[in-house]
């Protein structure tokens, strides 16, 4: 029997709605093998999901999902197979908590202006001790009726553009970069297709992600139609690099975005799993 692959997901750690370890036996449950829970700017549930998945069997691959700018564009980077207590790593994280704990003050102070109040103290109930994401506010927004769904919330109030979006001067991608090979990882460009970026544009980000040590992009989704997988296989196959699988999972209200349910990967690619320590 093959092994199941899913190396994106999120838990309450930033913005998923299951904790660390019930985001981990959801995967187990569901066939996934192998795992890896990439939470936005925090190691803060490795542990917890870690210690789950020796409990059940599942091979656990520890990860982040770290925000990074090139050419004053916001794209993810996923960290897979990182040493979680890496100074260099952890001194990076101090500074996109602070980015992300000022990003949410504004954004919070924007809504206001716009005579939606309360967004700040309700969304740091919500997200607790984890890191607060613009998917806290969409879902502010839609539980106070103000906008019908998650990607309305996007479309009019926090998307570039709208009125409560804050630009963010997140690290630089070459950084960012540095700080997942310094812990020992492999980094991979999340959802190539989901920056609605022109191909032109994304072949030059890839470039300059491969030339600061980028090895992998993922080319299977969960949101990731034919036509959208053959477009990032192409990706991979430019720039040589590896490819990657991952649901992108953040709750079980979502049904067609789960942990395990993802397309094969296309023929013809090197997994990023190969690279993995231990492989």
């Amino acid at each position: 029997m093959s092994d199941v692959y899913d190396l994106h997901c999120h838990s309450t750690a930033s913005d998923g709605a299951l904790a660390p370890a019930d985001v981990v036996r959801r995967a187990h449950a569901r066939g996934v093998t192998v795992l890896a829970l990439t939470d936005h700017d925090t190691v803060a549930g490795q542990s917890e999901a870690r210690a789950t998945a020796e409990q059940l069997g599942l091979h656990y691959v520890n990860g982040i999902e770290l925000s990074a700018l090139y050419a004053n564009q916001c794209l993810h980077i996923i960290g897979l197979d990182i040493d979680t207590d890496h100074p260099a790593l952890l001194e990076g994280l101090e500074h996109q908590h602070a980015l992300r704990a000022q990003r949410a003050m504004q954004i919070a102070g924007k809504l206001q202006a716009k005579g939606i109040a309360g967004a700040y103290d309700a969304v740091s109930q919500v997200a607790g001790r984890g890191e607060i994401t613009r998917l806290h506010f969409a879902d502010f927004l839609v539980k106070h009726g103000v906008v019908t769904d998650t990607q309305d919330a996007f479309d009019r109030y926090l998307s570039k553009g709208k009125p409560g979006y804050v630009a963010t001067q997140w690290a630089e991608m070459t950084d960012v970069i540095a700080w997942i090979r310094s812990a020992g990882g492999i980094a991979v460009m999340a959802h190539p297709l989901r920056y609605k970026l022109s191909h032109k544009w994304m072949n030059r980000a890839l470039a300059a992600f491969k030339a600061a040590g980028g090895m992998g992009v993922e080319v299977v989704t969960g949101r990731a139609t034919v036509d959208e997988i053959r477009l990032s296989q192409q990706f991979a196959v430019r720039h040589k690099l590896h490819a990657s699988v991952g649901s992108d999972f953040h709750t079980p209200d979502l049904p067609w975005i789960e942990l395990g349910r993802l397309p094969p990967m296309p023929p013809g690619l090197t997994p990023v799993w190969q690279l993995f320590r231990g492989s």
